[in-house]
């Protein structure tokens, strides 16, 4: 296969100690590829003057691919998210959430195998905020016919491929009835075309409850943005946190590939952060450029050093540094 140039966003905090740690396992497993780095959010201010330069969009619009560790976002103030800037700059229309159990990862819950697909470009985070009068601030939902159908095509096509027999549509329509009704329209609709997979949907207070009761009751969940952005979470939670489980921002013809929790700050620079919700994000990235099987033989040198070399983070109750952790990947891949 020819070489792949990807674009590589270190990001913020632990994010260039996680990122060196998995373009280390993923080039001892072989792959063919030309890095370009560029920097984003609080970094790329100090330097570039900007959280998104536009040579970093320029990069990413041309390679098609690109790796993010995390950035950091200033909350109640300071810049926007570069995350929903990306989004919205690239066309990042769907966030795609895989999440399930993986072996000896300690967890409260056995049996979960489940897929969030997430609106990324409105709802609440199109930002449309302002200050009516004094103490008084309105934010608009915005939910559209195009986006909504967009969506919903892409959780059918994906579960299609995927054989997923079951989309459900997560909304709150029986009180915002024309907004959330809308994107649940859209679902039904964009159901009819595929009558292999049931479709159902569920209020989202309900959906909540349900997931912390039976989560492997579920397949996958359609959301728009808002929802979608918190249940993602939940659900990271419920197989041991958002440091094992994997993302991806994909767009008509690009895909941005990240690991989802914070930058952590108050450890960046000690070796300790678990690279794991990256390098899983990583596979998603090789399964999505065509390198599949080199994206299983990760995944089964992971299930390895976890399960039988016992080799582990602080996070999952082990030992090990970044780069041990790395390391013991790289051993197995070479074995």
């Amino acid at each position: 296969m020819a070489k792949h140039r990807i674009t590589l966003i270190p990001g913020d905090g632990i994010g260039p100690e996680i990122t060196s740690a998995v373009v280390k396992i993923l080039e001892t497993a072989g792959l063919d590829v030309e890095w370009e780095s560029h920097l984003a959010g609080e970094s790329a201010i100090e330097k570039r003057g900007a959280t998104l330069p536009a040579e970093l969009l320029e990069s990413i619009a041309r390679n098609k691919v690109a790796l993010k560790g995390p950035l950091m976002t200033p909350v109640g103030g300071g810049f926007t998210s570069v995350n929903v800037g990306l989004r919205k700059a690239l066309g990042l229309f769907a966030n795609l959430r895989p999440v399930w159990n993986i072996p000896s990862v300690p967890s409260r819950y056995q049996g979960v195998d489940l897929v969030i697909v997430r609106e990324n470009t409105e709802d609440l985070y199109s930002g449309l905020e302002h200050e009516v009068v004094p103490g008084v601030v309105e934010s608009l939902k915005i939910i559209t016919l195009e986006a909504s159908t967009r969506i919903a095509e892409f959780a059918f096509q994906y579960a299609r491929r995927h054989g997923r027999t079951r989309v459900t549509a997560v909304h709150k329509a029986n009180i915002m009835k024309m907004s959330d009704g809308l994107f649940l329209r859209c679902v039904q609709d964009v159901a009819a075309g595929y009558p292999e997979i049931t479709q159902d949907d569920r209020i989202v207070d309900a959906a909540c409850m349900h997931l912390v009761m039976k989560p492997e009751q579920f397949d996958v969940l359609l959301l728009p943005n808002l929802y979608g952005d918190i249940i993602s979470d939940l659900c990271a939670g419920l197989v041991g946190g958002l440091g094992v489980v994997p993302a991806a921002n994909l767009g008509t013809e690009v895909g941005v590939f990240e690991a989802v929790h914070g930058s952590a700050p108050d450890i960046a620079g000690r070796n300790i952060a678990n690279p794991m919700a990256l390098l899983l994000s990583a596979l998603l990235m090789l399964r999505h450029i065509g390198e599949t099987p080199m994206a299983d033989r990760i995944m089964k040198a992971l299930g390895l050093v976890l399960t039988d070399d016992k080799v582990r983070t602080r996070d999952l109750g082990g030992t090990a540094s970044t780069t041990e952790f790395a390391a013991a990947i790289c051993r197995r891949l070479a074995a």
